[in-house]
């Protein structure tokens, strides 16, 4: 590989490792040391701290640096002295911890080697039915995610196909301990998803959770799969929604589902992460009382206290999936006796399929308003890894892998501080044009908002792919999602008067979305119904602002371009993404053009600045 991503927040050390530490953590040391050579840096002396565990601190002694640390510990400590050596910035003070016990990625690879919601290429380890990777790749990739501060990977996807069940079994344990090896150096341990239903291909006709031979089945198999891979961080499960299987079957509840598969693996000291992602996606779009968004709070709120220590329910950011702007999930504000995890999504599925530059560390950010960082306790992303050269597809995208790293460390941190981190390390640009770099990454989510979605509605997209406009893409769906859009208004009134949903928030966010005088613009549309020509705080009308955003977006689109332009990023990055942005542009007015066409069909009022719509 000779790509310049990897020689910038990471040394780039394809050398080949002495044989003597081949199979041991020294692999990592030993990259590190020669990597501080590389950067032209003093070789710290690394200082074994073992009850740092992860924890590392950085000082000089007799005039020498020192790392010492934790046994990952000193491996995360090593990485920041070279990233702020490399970044001309001051050596971190004190003992640095970890916010998050747990930083993982949710990979959605399927064992044929595709991914869903994958942009980058195919998987890096899967392909034709199973386990197929580069050794030297996959010891780059875990260079990568330790640098980043990454310490679990689940390898499959959360819809656990037939053929993906197979990972737990004993014809699949001996190649997951053997791809566990590789990463076990950087600090990275392994996850699986695992099928609620798996019990009933091996003769019980069933899968409740109480019934004593599927916990029974379940206990066998988890020790099986620990003397595999015996430092296995746990599973994954995604039950009773989008057609996965699940405790509703059974009449029982999510709690008595997870408890049933925390207690088999309690004993290896696994986690069972169950995704609070539970809704009815078989909606009629004549029902106006069902509110998709409401649905992981009335199933998980009532369960509070009734899981497993060792439990961590795994809730998506906002309560819908992924959108452009939502408001902080309220299940992730109703759960104080339940560990929680923040569940975030790298893969754009939503936000442009890594063609459009949309960087997430301003997103994740703002959650700090509603959302405490403590409320969690452990923090998961859907990855944008695949098997394209550098990775992520787009070579900004490379930015929201390592943001959502040091996010993972420090939910404190600011954003343009990581992006700025991020740039200097990959990029070395003159002063001026890596302030400009860092411009258009801050940027990129405004203007990508701007050009595709008005006020916070969400799912105008196309069916399917997720890319491209379609205001009434799923209008008419079952996955119910709605924009209500009609001649006269646009939104979904979702207040104490409307579906209720703002009431399951505590008072004092409850009370600030309840009102269009105090809810930001940018989530008005989310929780409230408006006409076309209602005044908004800025004087202009609702169908104006709309308007407006979007010729501002597509305007803001084209500045990127031109910034892109006059950047010396190194080939192939340049040419990479300079086609991307150019297919940005092309998106960029698409949307302008349907969504403005759209809303002027629809309301009948022109653009108070004469522009063209095209009807």
């Amino acid at each position: 590989m000779n790509n310049p991503i990897h020689r910038a927040w990471l040394p780039h050390l394809d050398d080949d490792v002495p044989s003597d530490c081949a199979s041991c953590a020294d692999v990592a040391v030993f990259e590190l040391t020669l990597g501080c050579k590389r950067l032209n840096a003093s070789v710290p002396q690394l200082r074994p701290e073992p009850g740092l565990e992860e924890g590392y601190h950085i000082y000089e002694e007799g005039g020498k640096p020192v790392v010492a640390g934790g046994d990952t510990g000193i491996l995360y400590g090593a990485y920041a002295y070279m990233e702020a050596v490399k970044a001309r910035e001051p050596l971190p003070e004190g003992v640095r911890q970890p916010f998050y016990r747990l930083r993982m990625l949710n990979c959605w690879d399927n064992v044929d080697g595709s991914i869903e919601r994958g942009y980058s290429g195919r998987s890096l380890w899967f392909e034709g039915g199973g386990f197929h990777w580069n050794p030297r790749r996959i010891r780059q990739l875990g260079r990568m995610l330790a640098s980043a501060g990454v310490n679990v990977l689940c390898v499959n996807n959360v819809n656990v196909h037939a053929e993906a069940r197979k990972l737990i079994e004993d014809e699949g344990l001996p190649e997951l301990a053997r791809f566990a090896d590789v990463l076990r150096p950087f600090g990275v341990r392994l996850m699986v998803s695992v099928s609620f239903a798996q019990p009933m291909g091996h003769g019980i006709p069933t899968a409740d959770p109480l019934d004593p031979a599927v916990q029974r089945w379940w206990a066998e198999r988890a020790d099986a799969i620990w003397r595999a891979v015996p430092d296995l961080a746990g599973f994954l499960v995604k039950a009773d929604s989008e057609h996965q299987p699940g405790p509703f079957t059974y009449g029982r509840s999510h709690a008595d589902g997870a408890n049933m598969l925390a207690r088999a693996i309690a004993p290896h000291g696994g986690v069972l992460v169950w995704r609070a992602f539970v809704y009815n996606c078989l909606q009629d779009w004549r029902d106006t009382v069902t509110d998709r968004p409401m649905a992981a709070y009335q199933t998980y709120a009532p369960l509070d206290g009734q899981f497993d220590d060792n439990v961590i329910l795994q809730v998506k950011n906002g309560p819908f999936d992924f959108q452009v702007r939502e408001p902080v999930s309220p299940t992730l504000l109703a759960m104080p006796h339940t560990h929680l995890a923040l569940e975030v999504q790298l893969a754009q599925e939503y936000t442009g399929h890594q063609v459009d530059v949309y960087a997430m560390n301003p997103m994740w950010h703002e959650l700090a308003e509603d959302l405490p960082p403590e409320r969690v306790m452990a923090v998961a992303a859907v990855s944008n890894l695949g098997r394209d050269d550098n990775y992520t597809g787009h070579p900004f995208a490379a930015a929201n892998l390592y943001g959502y790293g040091k996010y993972a460390w420090d939910p404190r941190v600011e954003p343009e501080a990581v992006l700025r981190r991020w740039a200097r390390l990959t990029y070395a640009l003159p002063e001026a044009q890596e302030d400009a770099l860092v411009r258009l990454l801050m940027d990129s989510r405004d203007v990508y908002e701007q050009y595709t979605a008005p006020l916070s509605l969400c799912w105008m997209v196309n069916p399917g792919t997720h890319y491209g406009p379609s205001p009434w893409g799923y209008e008419f769906a079952l996955w119910g999602t709605y924009n209500r859009a009609d001649r006269d208004a646009v939104g979904i009134d979702r207040t104490a008067s409307g579906t209720g949903y703002a009431l399951q928030y505590p008072e004092a966010i409850r009370v600030k979305y309840e009102d269009p005088d105090t809810c930001p613009d940018k989530l008005l549309l989310f929780f409230h119904r408006l006409r076309y020509d209602y005044v908004m705080r800025d004087g202009r009308t609702l169908i104006q602002r709309i308007y407006d955003d979007h010729f501002e977006g597509v305007r803001a689109a084209e500045a990127m371009a031109e910034a892109l332009t006059r950047l010396d990023l190194p080939e192939p990055n340049r040419s990479e993404a300079v086609r991307r942005m150019d297919m940005q542009l092309q998106n960029a007015r698409e949307w302008r053009d349907v969504v403005n066409a759209f809303f002027h069909r629809l309301s009948g009022i022109d653009d108070a600045e004469g522009r063209k719509i095209y009807d």
